[in-house]
């Protein structure tokens, strides 16, 4: 994709302002390498091959797709935990590629991360109160101990737990409970934007629509932007203002959500659409079911041309050698970007 066809904003809602995220052109490959003594790179994983895209202040977007096509890779890129290895990322006016050290981690208090698993994410040997007011001490944003013990109280209170549970261990809670104290320590910086990688996943179905509601009022709160990373296409369709569809590596749509929802493009999206269960069962048993054939492929060796053509039931030839452009095809002032020759 050129830098020229970067999709520009879409109103989800009617309320975002200026872009606080751009994404052009991004590449993360991963080399490969082999022998002992003497590391030799013999391939590279393309887990991300040349997308952009744009995020809005206050808005959700949401990004979805199966395992490994690239998502949480992307969320990753963002925040400068991996180095791209191509492209330009920009956040609210800063070229993130080009800093380091000090400065990058200024910029890293106004981003954050609410990690998927809520088990793994916090350390088992530090109490509740302790990891949430370490980025406040890192950070240098209380004056003394007693203002930092205040202020992981009140992130306690705002995420909705007991704030005298500063003191227990993350084994002492469910697995909600967990999300919420990795949310509260998201916020102990007060960011600007957070990237929830899969952040309702490892929830209960019961727990997910608690923590969602619970994301949709800090948003509301304290003006937060949020890029939504997950597999679940009814979970995203709740939260997201925008949805991105990824495929190995590659986004093949993006649009506002409900013309996602009532007019996919992509036979990509279809497939993943087709897949999500409609709780009417007369309307369940006319719908038609995509099931897709064969696997992913590796992104070790991607398809040439179109990277869907191996699984798509409408490919024809020139899916097979020719990259599809990244093009608009919104009409009346919604944009809706895909990437297939078909449409």
């Amino acid at each position: 994709m050129t830098v020229e066809q970067t999709p520009t904003q879409i109103h989800g809602n009617g309320h975002h302002g200026e872009t606080i995220v751009e994404v052009k052109n991004l590449k993360m490959y991963f080399p490969v390498t082999s022998g002992i003594l003497i590391q030799k790179k013999v391939a590279e994983v393309k887990a991300i091959d040349d997308i952009s895209f744009d995020i809005r202040r206050g808005e959700t977007l949401g990004l979805v797709g199966e395992s490994g096509c690239g998502k949480t890779t992307t969320g990753r890129c963002i925040l400068q935990l991996y180095k791209p290895t191509a492209g330009s990322i920009n956040f609210d006016g800063q070229e993130l590629t080009k800093i380091k050290g000090g400065d990058l981690r200024r910029m890293r208090r106004r981003m954050q991360m609410i990690f998927q698993d809520p088990y793994a994410s916090l350390n088992p040997r530090m109490s509740v109160g302790t990891i949430i007011g370490e980025p406040i001490l890192i950070h240098g944003l209380a004056k003394n101990k007693s203002e930092r013990r205040e202020r992981v109280q009140e992130l306690l209170r705002t995420v909705g737990l007991n704030p005298y549970h500063a003191s227990r261990y993350p084994h002492e809670f469910s697995g909600g409970q967990r999300q919420r104290i990795g949310i509260a320590r998201a916020l102990a910086v007060e960011p600007d934007f957070i990237v929830c990688d899969e952040a309702v996943s490892a929830l209960d179905v019961s727990i997910q629509a608690q923590v969602i509601n619970l994301l949709q009022e800090l948003q509301q709160q304290f003006n937060l932007t949020y890029l939504f990373i997950a597999h679940d296409l009814s979970v995203v369709r709740h939260i997201s203002d925008r949805i991105a569809v990824m495929y190995l590596g590659h986004i093949v749509e993006l649009t506002d959500r409900d013309e996602l929802y009532e007019n996919p493009l992509h036979p990509y999206t279809k497939a993943l659409l087709s897949a999500v269960p409609i709780p009417d069962p007369a309307v369940e048993l006319k719908r038609e079911r995509i099931i897709l054939m064969g696997d992913v492929p590796s992104p070790l060796r991607p398809p040439s041309g179109c990277v869907f053509h191996t699984r798509c039931p409408i490919a024809i030839d020139e899916c097979r050698v020719q990259i599809p452009e990244f093009r608009n095809l919104g009409t009346e002032g919604r944009e809706h970007w895909v990437a297939c020759h078909r449409v």
